[in-house]
């Protein structure tokens, strides 16, 4: 998910674990997480939370527990953003704080535990009664979602509904370009014929069956071992036909969670309140801890965080941390610096590279990059180590098949600043035809000063070889609509390198290499295949790892196919991402989940 850095795939700000053993938790047994149960998450109350254990406030005690826990009732909560998101209709975002905000007011057919540390990574029924009961070898899945479920303007929630939004959100690009391709992949009758709900009016996908109104079986055209993680996007939240229309059902939205909308303005911000026909014995996950929950967009990143130091703001909503500026400052006041939590994030932060944008689509021009970046000065420009570790591999060290390895080693990391960097750029320079260099152009989102900050540094480094980058800024609200995401803009721009940052949709390896490795999934807006590579090999070994039964056969699998791809130098990573995120006094129920890689948003309230 993307960069909140997730698209979490989510784009995302970013999240890197520690530990992969967290993530380890979240591949059991042959089918993944079939094994779990189908009782839902414990919630918070006054006393032991989700994980049961609350943290004293101090630095980084929203990692390991939670922070100010309660269950006190009332007040607003406000949320701030440093941009726009790029939709906040479910079926239409890819940011990962989208996937964690929009549980406020939409629920999937599953969903990560709120929880902070390994909980977080527990997968549990949302919508559904229980976890999915495969069959076929794992290409036909069953879901029963929970009775009597109502939405907000108290209709009543159906597996039609679900139904609905999967083809609504995956087969109708002329109005919903955002989010993952997934479903549109691996549904089995997916041909060219089937136009979406807005143009085919004859049904819908036959390969989604709704034989009554809380049943819903998806038939796969091969296995797909992870497929109750991909049932907890944001995709699958019931959406009824009768109120949507298309591209504007964002200003409507019809609530199925514990909270609904009182107002949404475009560019501006919204409010939610809480839906009175949510039914918390249908829901043990949610609570309703705040009256109202007001989000505000386009507010700098540096105001944001001074708002809420002065306690003027409750949340960032990017979840990206702190601008590089404040976080020193905030680093060096001991108060201050007890309000911080360094969020265990599990992204990578990265610059991609087009294979279709001269002269960049040769890959020892390609390479030459890969040699020439210096990833110290990288990581310094964006505030340091606290910001993350120096990345090597396309998958981060915590999500699972993890293997590590540098195609591309220069002394220290320091690329076209060391002695042998700048040698190996210059032999791939001339090996590629430009011995002097060339010019590019590079994208970096422009309310996101870390991101910008990133991209001088790779300016500085690349000019040590020849190779001169402009930089053009971008929204975050637009970077995958309009700008890096849209593969045509990008080709007549001569955006050959593009910032970029990305989560995993679900903690495993095909959870966070496929949206933006795997040819099938390049789309011509909302496209987090950057680079567009499209690698015959690549693609195969994707599909033939998540079909594979077999989990230890499947998570090594995830290592081969990042040295596969990095031979073709698709992106340079930069990062294993951590983000220092501030956390105010009147706060309550704070704590990171791993699932995000930033706050859990779902059980925050206020003093």
């Amino acid at each position: 998910m993307p960069g909140s850095t997730k698209r979490v795939r989510r784009r995302t700000g970013g999240r890197r674990g520690k530990t992969a053993a967290i993530i380890a938790v979240a591949a059991t047994g042959a089918l993944v997480m079939t094994s779990c149960g189908s009782s839902g998450g414990s919630s918070t109350s006054s006393g032991a939370g989700p994980s049961g254990s609350s943290a004293k406030a101090e630095f980084n005690a929203g990692n390991k527990g939670i922070v100010n826990e309660s269950d006190h009732a009332g007040g607003t909560v406000t949320y701030q953003l440093s941009s726009t998101p790029d939709s906040m209709d479910p079926g239409n975002t890819y940011y990962a704080f989208m996937w964690d905000f929009s549980r406020l007011y939409t629920r999937a057919l599953t969903t990560f535990q709120p929880a902070p540390g390994q909980d977080g990574l527990k997968l549990v029924p949302d919508l559904a009664s229980g976890l999915g009961a495969p069959s076929d070898g794992g290409r036909t899945w069953t879901y029963h979602i929970r009775p009597d479920l109502k939405y907000s303007d108290g209709t009543p929630i159906t597996t039609a509904d679900v139904k609905y939004a999967v083809e609504r959100s995956n087969f109708a690009p002329e109005a919903l370009s955002n989010g993952p391709t997934y479903f549109h992949q691996y549904l089995q009758d997916n041909t060219p014929a089937y136009q979406g709900p807005y143009k085919d009016k004859t049904g819908g996908l036959n390969s989604i069956e709704t034989p009554d109104a809380t049943t819903i079986v998806f038939h796969l055209n091969q296995p797909f071992a992870d497929f109750d993680y991909l049932v907890s996007s944001p995709e699958t939240a019931p959406v009824p036909q009768a109120k949507d229309n298309g591209s504007d059902y964002v200003k409507n939205v019809v609530a199925s969670g514990s909270y609904m909308f009182a107002s949404y303005q475009d560019g501006v911000g919204a409010s939610l309140v809480k839906n009175p026909n949510w039914n918390p014995a249908s829901d043990p996950i949610r609570k309703q801890y705040p009256d109202r929950i007001n989000v505000q967009f386009n507010i700098a990143q540096t105001t944001v965080d001074n708002n809420l130091i002065a306690g003027n703001a409750t949340m960032d909503l990017a979840g990206a941390g702190m601008a590089a500026a404040t976080q020193a400052t905030v680093l060096g006041n001991p108060q201050q610096k007890a309000h911080v939590d360094d969020a265990v994030s599990g992204a990578l932060a990265y610059v991609a590279m087009s294979t279709n944008v001269a002269p960049l689509d040769n890959v020892h021009c390609r390479q030459a990059v890969e040699y020439a970046i210096d990833k110290q000065s990288v990581q310094t420009a964006t505030g340091g180590p606290i910001r993350g570790e120096i990345a090597s591999t396309i998958l981060p060290t915590s999500v699972s098949g993890y293997t590590p390895y540098n195609a591309y080693p220069t002394t220290d990391n320091k690329g076209a600043n060391s002695p042998d960097g700048l040698q190996k750029a210059k032999d791939q320079l001339a090996q590629c035809g430009h011995p002097d260099g060339f010019s590019t152009n590079l994208s970096a989102r422009s309310d996101r000063p870390n991101e910008v900050a990133i991209a001088q540094a790779v300016q500085a480094s690349l000019k040590q070889v020849g190779i001169n980058v402009n930089i053009q800024q971008y929204p975050s609200g637009k970077y995958f609509t309009d700008n890096a995401g849209a593969p045509a803009f990008v080709h007549a721009n001569d955006l050959g390198l593009m910032m970029m940052a990305w989560a995993p949709d679900w903690p495993t390896g095909y959870g966070f290499l496929e949206q933006i490795l795997d040819g099938n999934a390049i789309k011509a807006s909302g496209n987090s295949n950057l680079s567009e590579l499209n690698d015959p090999n690549v693609n195969q070994m994707l599909a033939a790892a998540i079909s594979n039964t077999d989990n230890a056969a499947r998570t090594a699998a995830w290592g081969d196919i990042d040295k596969a791809a990095m031979q073709q130098a698709p992106l340079v990573p930069l990062l294993y991402r951590l983000d220092p995120l501030y956390r105010p006094d009147a706060a309550t129920n704070v704590f990171v989940t791993p699932a995000y890689g930033m706050y859990d948003y779902l059980l925050v309230g206020t003093k």
